[in-house]
Protein backbone atom coordinates (compact mmCIF):
# COMPACT_ATOMS: atom_id res chain seq x y z
CA UNK A 1 0.00 0.00 0.00
CA UNK A 2 2.81 2.10 0.95
CA UNK A 3 4.71 2.11 -2.59
CA UNK A 4 1.35 2.87 -4.09
CA UNK A 5 0.70 6.05 -2.61
CA UNK A 6 4.38 6.80 -3.47
CA UNK A 7 3.79 6.35 -6.69
CA UNK A 8 0.38 8.33 -6.84
CA UNK A 9 0.59 12.53 -6.56
CA UNK A 10 -1.65 14.39 -4.29
CA UNK A 11 -3.57 16.12 -6.69
CA UNK A 12 -4.89 12.26 -8.21
CA UNK A 13 -4.88 10.92 -4.45
CA UNK A 14 -7.26 14.28 -3.27
CA UNK A 15 -9.60 13.72 -5.95
CA UNK A 16 -9.98 9.73 -4.72
CA UNK A 17 -10.50 10.54 -1.61
CA UNK A 18 -13.26 13.09 -2.54
CA UNK A 19 -14.90 10.63 -4.97
CA UNK A 20 -14.73 7.90 -2.38
CA UNK A 21 -16.74 10.38 0.25
CA UNK A 22 -18.74 11.96 -2.00
CA UNK A 23 -20.45 8.62 -3.11
CA UNK A 24 -20.37 7.39 0.13
CA UNK A 25 -22.38 10.15 1.59
CA UNK A 26 -24.78 10.17 -1.40
CA UNK A 27 -25.30 6.38 -0.73
CA UNK A 28 -25.59 6.98 3.21
CA UNK A 29 -28.12 9.94 2.60
CA UNK A 30 -30.31 8.16 0.38
CA UNK A 31 -30.41 4.73 2.57
CA UNK A 32 -31.27 7.07 5.33
CA UNK A 33 -34.34 8.94 3.63
CA UNK A 34 -35.53 5.95 2.52
CA UNK A 35 -35.44 4.11 6.03
CA UNK A 36 -36.76 7.23 7.59
CA UNK A 37 -39.78 7.49 4.77
CA UNK A 38 -40.33 3.68 5.27
CA UNK A 39 -40.57 3.99 9.03
CA UNK A 40 -42.94 7.58 9.00
CA UNK A 41 -46.80 6.26 8.35
CA UNK A 42 -47.45 9.42 6.86
CA UNK A 43 -45.48 8.72 3.81
CA UNK A 44 -46.49 5.88 1.40
CA UNK A 45 -43.01 4.54 1.12
CA UNK A 46 -43.56 0.83 2.21
CA UNK A 47 -40.96 -0.54 5.17
CA UNK A 48 -39.68 -3.26 2.46
CA UNK A 49 -38.80 -0.59 -0.45
CA UNK A 50 -35.19 0.12 1.51
CA UNK A 51 -34.28 -3.81 1.24
CA UNK A 52 -35.53 -4.03 -2.06
CA UNK A 53 -33.98 -0.56 -2.99
CA UNK A 54 -29.87 -1.40 -1.50
CA UNK A 55 -28.58 -4.00 -4.00
CA UNK A 56 -28.91 -2.22 -6.82
CA UNK A 57 -28.04 1.78 -5.30
CA UNK A 58 -24.99 0.11 -4.19
CA UNK A 59 -24.26 -1.59 -7.75
CA UNK A 60 -24.85 2.05 -9.24
CA UNK A 61 -22.60 3.94 -6.53
CA UNK A 62 -19.88 1.03 -6.73
CA UNK A 63 -20.04 1.31 -10.63
CA UNK A 64 -19.61 5.04 -10.33
CA UNK A 65 -16.91 4.93 -7.81
CA UNK A 66 -14.95 2.77 -10.37
CA UNK A 67 -15.45 4.77 -13.33
CA UNK A 68 -13.45 7.92 -11.88
CA UNK A 69 -10.20 8.20 -12.92
CA UNK A 70 -8.41 9.27 -10.31
CA UNK A 71 -9.03 6.06 -8.94
CA UNK A 72 -7.72 4.18 -11.48
CA UNK A 73 -4.40 6.40 -10.65
CA UNK A 74 -4.72 5.47 -7.66
CA UNK A 75 -4.95 1.70 -7.82
CA UNK A 76 -2.33 2.51 -10.57
CA UNK A 77 -4.98 0.54 -13.23
CA UNK A 78 -4.68 3.38 -15.84
CA UNK A 79 -3.77 0.94 -18.40
CA UNK A 80 -6.68 -0.97 -17.98
CA UNK A 81 -8.98 2.24 -17.81
CA UNK A 82 -10.99 1.47 -21.28
CA UNK A 83 -11.98 -1.86 -20.08
CA UNK A 84 -12.75 -0.75 -16.73
CA UNK A 85 -14.53 2.12 -18.34
CA UNK A 86 -16.72 -0.56 -20.51
CA UNK A 87 -17.18 -2.76 -17.29
CA UNK A 88 -18.96 0.47 -15.41
CA UNK A 89 -21.26 1.43 -18.17
CA UNK A 90 -22.57 -2.21 -18.22
CA UNK A 91 -22.77 -2.17 -14.06
CA UNK A 92 -24.50 1.70 -14.35
CA UNK A 93 -27.23 0.08 -17.37
CA UNK A 94 -27.96 -2.42 -15.44
CA UNK A 95 -28.63 -1.02 -11.87
CA UNK A 96 -30.61 1.66 -13.51
CA UNK A 97 -32.54 -1.14 -14.85
CA UNK A 98 -33.31 -2.73 -11.62
CA UNK A 99 -33.89 0.54 -9.65
CA UNK A 100 -36.66 1.57 -12.58
CA UNK A 101 -38.12 -2.49 -12.65
CA UNK A 102 -38.01 -1.84 -8.59
CA UNK A 103 -39.65 1.60 -8.10
CA UNK A 104 -42.52 0.51 -10.77
CA UNK A 105 -42.54 -3.00 -8.47
CA UNK A 106 -42.97 -0.62 -5.50
CA UNK A 107 -45.54 1.72 -7.06
CA UNK A 108 -47.66 -0.68 -8.50
CA UNK A 109 -47.97 -2.35 -4.87
CA UNK A 110 -48.65 1.37 -3.68
CA UNK A 111 -51.54 1.90 -5.59
CA UNK A 112 -53.44 -1.70 -5.77
CA UNK A 113 -52.64 -1.98 -1.80
CA UNK A 114 -55.37 1.02 -1.75
CA UNK A 115 -58.46 -1.01 -3.35
CA UNK A 116 -59.34 -4.41 -1.40
CA UNK A 117 -59.96 -7.17 -3.99
CA UNK A 118 -61.29 -8.90 -1.22
CA UNK A 119 -64.50 -7.24 -1.11
CA UNK A 120 -67.92 -7.86 -2.12
CA UNK A 121 -68.00 -4.70 -4.13
CA UNK A 122 -64.59 -5.17 -5.83
CA UNK A 123 -65.20 -3.82 -9.54
CA UNK A 124 -63.21 -0.21 -9.18
CA UNK A 125 -60.56 -2.78 -7.54
CA UNK A 126 -60.43 -5.30 -10.12
CA UNK A 127 -60.15 -2.85 -12.74
CA UNK A 128 -57.04 -1.36 -11.34
CA UNK A 129 -55.42 -4.53 -10.42
CA UNK A 130 -55.55 -5.61 -13.88
CA UNK A 131 -54.55 -2.51 -15.32
CA UNK A 132 -51.40 -2.20 -13.31
CA UNK A 133 -50.62 -6.07 -13.51
CA UNK A 134 -50.75 -6.22 -17.50
CA UNK A 135 -49.14 -2.90 -17.81
CA UNK A 136 -46.39 -3.78 -15.17
CA UNK A 137 -45.25 -6.62 -17.35
CA UNK A 138 -45.45 -4.44 -20.63
CA UNK A 139 -43.36 -1.70 -18.97
CA UNK A 140 -40.79 -4.13 -18.01
CA UNK A 141 -40.49 -6.35 -21.07
CA UNK A 142 -39.73 -2.24 -22.87
CA UNK A 143 -37.25 -1.67 -20.11
CA UNK A 144 -35.17 -4.72 -20.39
CA UNK A 145 -35.07 -4.50 -24.43
CA UNK A 146 -34.35 -0.79 -23.95
CA UNK A 147 -31.23 -1.56 -21.43
CA UNK A 148 -30.13 -4.84 -23.40
CA UNK A 149 -30.23 -2.03 -26.59
CA UNK A 150 -27.81 0.37 -24.79
CA UNK A 151 -25.73 -1.80 -23.61
CA UNK A 152 -25.01 -3.97 -26.92
CA UNK A 153 -24.54 0.05 -28.20
CA UNK A 154 -21.84 0.65 -25.88
CA UNK A 155 -19.35 -1.63 -28.08
CA UNK A 156 -17.91 0.06 -31.09
CA UNK A 157 -18.04 -3.57 -32.93
CA UNK A 158 -21.99 -4.18 -32.14
CA UNK A 159 -23.04 -0.73 -32.84
CA UNK A 160 -21.04 -1.28 -36.63
CA UNK A 161 -23.10 -3.86 -36.66
CA UNK A 162 -26.70 -2.29 -35.43
CA UNK A 163 -26.09 0.51 -38.05
CA UNK A 164 -25.95 -1.82 -41.18
CA UNK A 165 -28.92 -3.57 -39.61
CA UNK A 166 -30.94 -0.71 -39.43
CA UNK A 167 -30.16 -0.15 -43.04
CA UNK A 168 -32.09 -2.97 -43.88
CA UNK A 169 -34.41 -2.61 -41.02
CA UNK A 170 -37.53 -2.47 -43.80
CA UNK A 171 -37.17 -6.32 -45.28
CA UNK A 172 -36.14 -7.60 -41.65
CA UNK A 173 -39.12 -6.06 -40.51
CA UNK A 174 -41.35 -7.74 -42.81
CA UNK A 175 -39.48 -11.37 -42.52
CA UNK A 176 -40.03 -11.06 -39.09
CA UNK A 177 -43.87 -9.36 -39.09
CA UNK A 178 -44.54 -13.12 -41.28
CA UNK A 179 -42.86 -14.91 -38.84
CA UNK A 180 -43.77 -13.93 -35.60
CA UNK A 181 -47.46 -12.09 -36.66
CA UNK A 182 -49.25 -14.63 -33.76
CA UNK A 183 -46.58 -13.82 -31.77
CA UNK A 184 -46.88 -10.09 -31.96
CA UNK A 185 -51.25 -10.73 -32.11
CA UNK A 186 -50.62 -12.36 -28.73
CA UNK A 187 -48.94 -9.40 -27.31
CA UNK A 188 -51.06 -6.82 -28.88
CA UNK A 189 -54.48 -8.41 -27.51
CA UNK A 190 -52.86 -8.84 -23.95
CA UNK A 191 -52.23 -5.18 -24.34
CA UNK A 192 -55.68 -4.33 -25.40
CA UNK A 193 -56.90 -6.34 -22.66
CA UNK A 194 -55.68 -3.92 -20.49
CA UNK A 195 -56.70 -1.32 -22.41
CA UNK A 196 -60.66 -1.84 -22.70
CA UNK A 197 -60.83 -4.69 -20.47
CA UNK A 198 -63.16 -6.78 -21.59
CA UNK A 199 -62.21 -9.44 -18.74
CA UNK A 200 -60.83 -8.68 -14.93
CA UNK A 201 -58.68 -10.04 -12.43
CA UNK A 202 -61.10 -12.19 -10.67
CA UNK A 203 -64.24 -11.90 -12.71
CA UNK A 204 -66.16 -15.17 -13.47
CA UNK A 205 -66.62 -16.02 -16.68
CA UNK A 206 -67.93 -18.96 -18.54
CA UNK A 207 -65.05 -19.86 -21.61
CA UNK A 208 -65.24 -23.54 -23.94
CA UNK A 209 -68.31 -24.04 -21.72
CA UNK A 210 -66.43 -24.15 -18.36
CA UNK A 211 -67.60 -22.06 -15.25
CA UNK A 212 -64.23 -19.77 -13.61
CA UNK A 213 -62.70 -17.13 -11.79
CA UNK A 214 -59.75 -15.68 -13.83
CA UNK A 215 -56.54 -16.40 -11.82
CA UNK A 216 -54.33 -14.35 -13.91
CA UNK A 217 -53.78 -12.38 -16.95
CA UNK A 218 -50.50 -12.07 -18.98
CA UNK A 219 -49.39 -10.56 -21.87
CA UNK A 220 -49.83 -13.63 -23.93
CA UNK A 221 -52.03 -15.85 -22.11
CA UNK A 222 -55.12 -16.22 -19.46
CA UNK A 223 -55.56 -18.56 -16.55
CA UNK A 224 -59.36 -19.30 -15.93
CA UNK A 225 -59.42 -21.34 -12.31
CA UNK A 226 -62.60 -24.11 -13.18
CA UNK A 227 -64.79 -24.37 -10.17
CA UNK A 228 -63.71 -28.31 -9.64
CA UNK A 229 -59.42 -26.73 -9.34
CA UNK A 230 -58.68 -27.24 -12.86
CA UNK A 231 -56.71 -24.09 -14.72
CA UNK A 232 -57.73 -23.62 -18.25
CA UNK A 233 -55.26 -21.54 -20.07
CA UNK A 234 -56.51 -20.14 -23.16
CA UNK A 235 -54.28 -17.37 -25.36
CA UNK A 236 -55.26 -13.67 -25.05
CA UNK A 237 -56.51 -13.80 -28.67
CA UNK A 238 -59.38 -15.57 -27.41
CA UNK A 239 -60.97 -12.96 -25.31
CA UNK A 240 -60.74 -10.30 -28.74
CA UNK A 241 -62.05 -13.01 -31.11
CA UNK A 242 -64.17 -15.00 -29.31
CA UNK A 243 -67.31 -14.48 -27.63
CA UNK A 244 -67.60 -15.86 -23.88
CA UNK A 245 -69.85 -15.16 -21.19
CA UNK A 246 -68.65 -12.81 -18.62
CA UNK A 247 -70.67 -12.61 -15.26
CA UNK A 248 -68.87 -9.72 -13.54
CA UNK A 249 -68.37 -7.64 -16.19
CA UNK A 250 -70.15 -4.50 -14.55
CA UNK A 251 -71.19 -5.70 -11.01
CA UNK A 252 -70.69 -8.91 -9.33
CA UNK A 253 -74.01 -9.24 -7.77
CA UNK A 254 -76.21 -11.94 -10.41
CA UNK A 255 -79.53 -13.09 -10.62
CA UNK A 256 -80.60 -17.27 -9.86
CA UNK A 257 -82.78 -19.31 -11.88
CA UNK A 258 -84.64 -22.36 -10.15
CA UNK A 259 -87.35 -24.19 -12.50
CA UNK A 260 -89.45 -26.70 -10.89
CA UNK A 261 -91.66 -29.37 -12.80
CA UNK A 262 -94.97 -30.01 -11.59
CA UNK A 263 -98.32 -30.99 -11.50
CA UNK A 264 -101.54 -28.54 -12.71
CA UNK A 265 -102.99 -28.69 -8.80
CA UNK A 266 -100.18 -27.02 -7.68
CA UNK A 267 -100.70 -24.18 -5.11
CA UNK A 268 -99.04 -21.21 -6.68
CA UNK A 269 -99.59 -19.30 -3.25
CA UNK A 270 -98.51 -21.34 -0.78
CA UNK A 271 -95.49 -21.63 -3.24
CA UNK A 272 -94.60 -18.32 -3.63
CA UNK A 273 -94.69 -17.66 0.10
CA UNK A 274 -92.79 -20.93 0.91
CA UNK A 275 -90.30 -19.37 -1.64
CA UNK A 276 -90.33 -15.87 0.76
CA UNK A 277 -89.81 -17.56 4.19
CA UNK A 278 -86.82 -19.26 2.36
CA UNK A 279 -85.26 -16.90 1.33
CA UNK A 280 -85.28 -14.30 4.38
CA UNK A 281 -84.21 -17.58 6.88
CA UNK A 282 -81.04 -17.53 4.38
CA UNK A 283 -77.83 -14.99 4.24
CA UNK A 284 -77.10 -16.29 1.22
CA UNK A 285 -80.13 -14.03 -0.19
CA UNK A 286 -79.24 -10.18 -0.72
CA UNK A 287 -82.62 -9.10 -0.33
CA UNK A 288 -83.68 -7.57 -3.83
CA UNK A 289 -85.34 -9.92 -5.93
CA UNK A 290 -87.95 -12.46 -4.99
CA UNK A 291 -90.31 -13.91 -7.80
CA UNK A 292 -91.80 -17.03 -8.47
CA UNK A 293 -93.37 -17.31 -12.10
CA UNK A 294 -95.38 -19.48 -14.05
CA UNK A 295 -93.24 -19.86 -17.02
CA UNK A 296 -94.66 -22.80 -19.74
CA UNK A 297 -97.65 -25.12 -19.42
CA UNK A 298 -96.83 -28.69 -20.91
CA UNK A 299 -99.54 -31.47 -21.46
CA UNK A 300 -97.91 -33.05 -18.57
CA UNK A 301 -96.97 -30.28 -16.21
CA UNK A 302 -95.95 -26.78 -15.54
CA UNK A 303 -92.73 -25.15 -15.47
CA UNK A 304 -92.44 -22.79 -12.40
CA UNK A 305 -89.34 -20.43 -12.38
CA UNK A 306 -87.96 -19.23 -8.92
CA UNK A 307 -85.74 -15.86 -9.50
CA UNK A 308 -83.75 -14.53 -6.81
CA UNK A 309 -80.86 -12.38 -6.16
CA UNK A 310 -77.23 -13.01 -4.76
CA UNK A 311 -74.13 -10.64 -4.69
CA UNK A 312 -72.11 -13.35 -6.70
CA UNK A 313 -72.31 -16.27 -8.86
CA UNK A 314 -70.79 -18.51 -6.16
CA UNK A 315 -73.51 -17.28 -3.18
CA UNK A 316 -76.21 -17.72 -6.27
CA UNK A 317 -75.30 -21.22 -6.89
CA UNK A 318 -75.77 -22.16 -3.08
CA UNK A 319 -78.83 -19.95 -3.36
CA UNK A 320 -80.40 -21.85 -5.47
CA UNK A 321 -79.64 -25.42 -4.53
CA UNK A 322 -80.65 -24.28 -1.49
CA UNK A 323 -83.93 -23.11 -2.53
CA UNK A 324 -84.51 -25.71 -5.20
CA UNK A 325 -84.05 -28.53 -2.46
CA UNK A 326 -86.33 -26.62 0.08
CA UNK A 327 -89.01 -25.93 -2.18
CA UNK A 328 -89.45 -29.82 -3.93
CA UNK A 329 -89.16 -30.89 0.44
CA UNK A 330 -92.06 -28.03 0.75
CA UNK A 331 -93.99 -30.19 -1.96
CA UNK A 332 -93.28 -33.33 -0.84
CA UNK A 333 -94.64 -33.02 2.49
CA UNK A 334 -97.64 -30.78 2.32
CA UNK A 335 -98.77 -31.02 -1.49
CA UNK A 336 -97.59 -34.61 -3.06
CA UNK A 337 -100.29 -34.40 -5.39
CA UNK A 338 -98.47 -31.15 -6.94
CA UNK A 339 -95.29 -33.44 -7.95
CA UNK A 340 -95.72 -33.83 -11.94
CA UNK A 341 -97.48 -37.44 -12.51
CA UNK A 342 -97.50 -39.71 -15.70
CA UNK A 343 -101.54 -40.55 -15.70
CA UNK A 344 -102.85 -43.60 -17.50
CA UNK A 345 -106.54 -43.66 -18.21
CA UNK A 346 -108.31 -47.62 -18.32
CA UNK A 347 -111.00 -47.54 -19.94
CA UNK A 348 -114.50 -49.28 -18.71
CA UNK A 349 -114.56 -53.07 -18.48
CA UNK A 350 -116.88 -53.95 -21.52
CA UNK A 351 -114.70 -51.81 -23.88
CA UNK A 352 -111.81 -53.41 -22.73
CA UNK A 353 -113.53 -56.88 -23.54
CA UNK A 354 -114.99 -55.87 -26.75
CA UNK A 355 -111.05 -54.43 -27.52
CA UNK A 356 -109.55 -57.90 -26.43
CA UNK A 357 -112.18 -59.93 -29.30
CA UNK A 358 -111.14 -57.53 -31.76
CA UNK A 359 -107.39 -58.38 -31.20
CA UNK A 360 -108.16 -61.59 -31.53
CA UNK A 361 -110.27 -62.19 -34.52
CA UNK A 362 -107.46 -59.84 -36.00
Amino acid sequence: MENILKNVDNETLIYASATFVLLAVLYILITYTLRKLGRNPKYLIPKDAMKRVMNPLLILFLSLLIRSKSIHSLLLLSDFSPTITKISTILIIFSITWLIIVALKITKKLIVHNYDVEASDNLRARKIYTQFNILERIFIFLIIILALGAALMSFESIREVGISVFASAGVAGIIIGFSAQKLIGTILAGIQIAITQPIKFDDVVVVEGEWGRIEEITLTYVVVNIWDKRRLIVPTTYFIETPFQNWTKTSSDILGTVYLHTDYRVPFKELREELTRILKDTHLWDGKVNVLQVTDSKPQSVEIRALMSAVDSPTAWDLRVLVREKLISFLQQNYPESLAHSRVYIAQGTEVKNNIKEDKNN
